[in-house]
């Protein structure tokens, strides 16, 4: 913890949604939910205007859809967030050169290393703020951030938390610790259901119950690495650096299915799929990778993984997929795949020769009915509850980010395998070529984008982010003057 507030939190504002809204005027005010749109979609980001009828991030989408059935449920598109990210980045880049993106929408920023002239008192970082959420806005076509400032990662993020949505909170130094008393535990980073229990069991409810318990009943309870760590946040102490280029311990893609899938050949191509992008990922971000990891859900939410750990490191395509359909011969699948995906972990980026001799096989395989056999993080996600939460980095083992899509944010520099799907989305696997909310352009019409699909149809809405709200039009799904922008 440092003695001047000096570190900032940014994040957007239902980014996905606020996108969404910024590029397609006729959604501009209304409910908008993005996600997966199968009977085994997540919600990944409501608007404001949706979560007023108790949609959130992680829902399932059936159920957002019942309790909000007048919101436009769209299926996302990962470029348009990626450009707009970059564009964020960039502004607070040009405020210093220590900024560390945890996400597409998130970031932090070390104001002590700023090279515009900061000062760092109260009307200062306030002004500075101001001038940052203006930027942003200017740069992305209005989109809005909340911001927060304090004196350590944890106290800046939790400003930014209450100053939610458009705002600006600063928690000056020597107040940190009168300000999170009173908060519920779950509101320190590490803390999630699993642990909220343990915590619950032992009468620990608020971070005030935290600071009083002794520290050996604490670690009995939690485990001692954990325990320590939760004690030093609950009051405050938080000495962790502002990290530009966090190293990214894994890189994963997975696929959540409408329909289990039992076809061998179907699940060999997916994997093929799967690992292509995996090794796309490690090539932008300049990485190879020792271990290669299959996930297999069946039926029923048992979930298998399989893990191969070589002696080398590699970013091929071709040996990735090989690995891969291998360890996917050692799981019965005949009950039926409702999710399938491929990692790799054990980054580095020096290439070791001799990259078979005396591989190890190392396998582990985890069965459960999605919740109880697992860890925290596990048990979410493998619940489908929350896509967004899905974690690529090494983080406190409640807490989930973000699955690297593109290591890039802005210029060439990796940025700890942040993207598109680390914001948040299991990408599920879909046969619609139109799905919703996808840009389009017809020939005799223009720019527009899919309000819907179905029975041999696509109907479109003709609008852009410059024009008002356009008209509705219907063609036949193989209409050659239609196309996917």
């Amino acid at each position: 913890m440092r003695s001047r507030a000096s570190i900032l939190h940014l994040d957007l504002d239902a980014f996905f949604a606020s996108v969404e809204q910024r590029d397609k005027p006729s959604l501009r005010g209304k409910p908008v939910i993005v996600g997966g749109i199968g009977p085994r979609g997540v919600v990944s980001t409501a608007s404001y205007e949706a979560r007023v009828f108790g949609v959130h991030s992680a829902m399932p989408s059936h159920e957002a859809r019942r309790r909000c059935p007048q919101a436009a449920f769209l299926s996302g598109r990962f470029d348009a967030y990626r450009t707009a990210s970059r564009a964020v980045m960039g502004v607070l880049r040009s405020v210093s050169p220590l900024v560390e993106p945890l996400s597409l929408d998130e970031a932090f920023v070390d104001l002590a290393a700023a090279t515009r002239p900061v000062t760092l008192d109260e009307d200062g970082l306030a002004a500075l703020a101001a001038e940052i959420k203006d930027e942003v806005g200017r740069a992305t076509g209005g989109l809005t951030a909340s911001v927060g400032i304090g004196s350590s990662k944890f106290i800046a993020k939790l400003a930014t938390e209450l100053g939610k949505p458009d705002g600006y909170t600063l928690v000056e130094p020597g107040r940190e610790v009168e300000l999170i008393s009173p908060m519920s535990v779950r509101k320190i980073p590490g803390v999630g259901p699993a642990t909220f229990d343990k915590l619950r069991r032992i009468g620990i409810a608020t971070i005030a119950d935290l600071q009083q318990i002794s520290d050996q009943e604490l670690i009995r309870e939690v485990g001692r690495s954990h325990g320590i760590g939760l004690k030093e946040l609950a009051f405050a102490r938080d000495d962790r650096a502002v990290e530009p280029e966090r190293e990214a311990k894994s890189i994963s893609v997975e696929d959540t299915f409408d329909t289990d899938l039992v076809d061998r050949d179907e699940l060999d191509a997916i994997i093929d799929n799967d690992a292509r992008q995996v090794a796309t990922r490690l090539a932008a971000a300049r990485l190879l990778a020792r271990t290669v990891t299959v996930k297999v859900r069946l039926h029923g939410f048992v979930t298998h993984t399989r893990s191969r750990t070589l002696n080398g490191a590699t970013d091929r395509v071709d040996l990735i997929a090989q690995i891969g359909r291998s360890l996917l011969t050692e799981v019965d699948t005949s009950p039926g795949v409702r999710l399938l995906g491929v990692g790799v972990a054990g980054l580095t980026d020096v290439l070791q020769e001799d990259l078979f001799s005396g591989s190890e096989d190392l396998t582990e395989d985890v069965e459960g009915d999605g919740a109880a056999d697992q860890s925290e993080d596990q048990r979410t996600v493998d619940q489908e509850h929350a896509a967004a939460q899905t974690t690529a980095d090494s983080v406190d083992p409640d807490q989930a980010h973000s699955d690297p899509a593109d290591p890039r944010l802005n210029d060439d520099r990796p940025t700890g395998g942040v993207d598109a799907e680390a914001a948040g989305l299991h990408r599920g696997r879909s046969r619609l070529d139109w799905p919703p909310g996808a840009d389009v352009e017809h020939d005799d019409h223009g720019l527009g984008w899919v309000w819907g699909a179905g029975l041999g149809r696509v109907t479109v809405r003709f609008e852009t982010a410059d024009t008002p709200p356009g008209p509705v039009r219907t063609f036949a799904d193989d209409d050659p003057k239609l196309h996917r922008c």
